[in-house]
């Protein structure tokens, strides 16, 4: 099951976190994976794990703002490993600052990274996805890294929660222009709940200097008691969900979103 064997995939900001904990999970499960990031040292310490446990494994830096990084990123991954089956557009960055407080500067990142990312991956990768998809019974996949925070409302954290909104449309929008043309090309999102990773102690931080606190605990355990499940994420919980939409046995699913969060958007 979520076998990715012969498969190759392309993982943006992929150094640490969910992204190298899918890295690390594909390449488990079968595939040669690229690691693309902006934490060259990070990167680098993944893929020498991947390789050390048996895995295939390439560092590229992908800066996903910028398209010439894309397009290497991609040249790198049908170069060494002869095609694309798989990109999984997972770098994300978090503000945590209302409406009236963030700074045009720091919008414009947000959107840069968290969405023109997520766009321009999709673009510079698609040729190379159609191709590996005609020969696959099931085509090729695109897994977007969305948020719950792209479904429900956010009272905190309004301007992230946007452009994850942004990236939930984007998905069902591009999957059905892909299967309009008739790309074999499935696109799905996945939309994480709180995940402990450098991302969601941010979160912790935001929540806490709102309360003129730099103590993150209690903001941590207001996060944790929200969740029916009684706990926060861990990027494994996501990583498994990456791979599955990744893998074959997801092949009649196009323009889906995947929820893990413990229960959270079900209230």
């Amino acid at each position: 099951m979520n076998s990715l064997k012969g498969k190759v995939a392309l993982i943006s900001g992929a150094a640490r976190g969910i992204g190298g904990q899918t890295a690390r999970l594909m390449a488990q499960a079968g595939a040669s994976v690229v690691v693309g990031d902006v934490l060259d040292d990070r990167g680098h310490d993944t893929v020498a794990a991947i390789t050390a446990a048996g895995g295939k494994a390439q560092y590229v830096h992908l800066d996903v703002s910028r398209e010439e990084d894309w397009i290497a990123a991609v040249n790198r991954a049908t170069g060494t490993f002869g095609k694309l089956d798989i990109l999984v557009n997972n770098a994300g960055v978090f503000v945590g600052k209302g409406i009236e407080e963030v700074s045009l500067a720091e919008w414009n990142r947000l959107v840069t990274v968290n969405m023109t990312g997520v766009f321009l991956g999709t673009r510079f990768a698609a040729q190379a996805l159609r191709e590996a998809g005609r020969s696959s019974e099931h085509g090729s996949a695109i897994v977007n890294l969305a948020s719950i925070a792209g479904l429900v409302g956010s009272q905190l954290d309004p301007l992230y929660s946007m452009t994850k909104g942004g990236v939930t449309l984007f998905t069902k929008s591009s999957a059905l222009e892909f299967a309009r043309k008739g790309y074999r090309i499935r696109v799905n999102s996945i939309h994480p709940g709180v995940i402990q990773t450098d991302m969601g102690e941010q979160t912790f931080v935001a929540r806490a200097s709102r309360t003129g606190s730099n103590d993150t605990g209690p903001a941590r355990q207001v996060a944790t008691d929200a969740v029916p499940w009684g706990r926060l994420g861990v990027p494994l919980d996501i990583a498994k969900g990456i791979v599955f939409l990744a893998s074959d046995d997801a092949g009649y699913m196009t323009g889906s979103g995947l929820v893990v969060d413990g229960g959270m958007t079900a209230m």
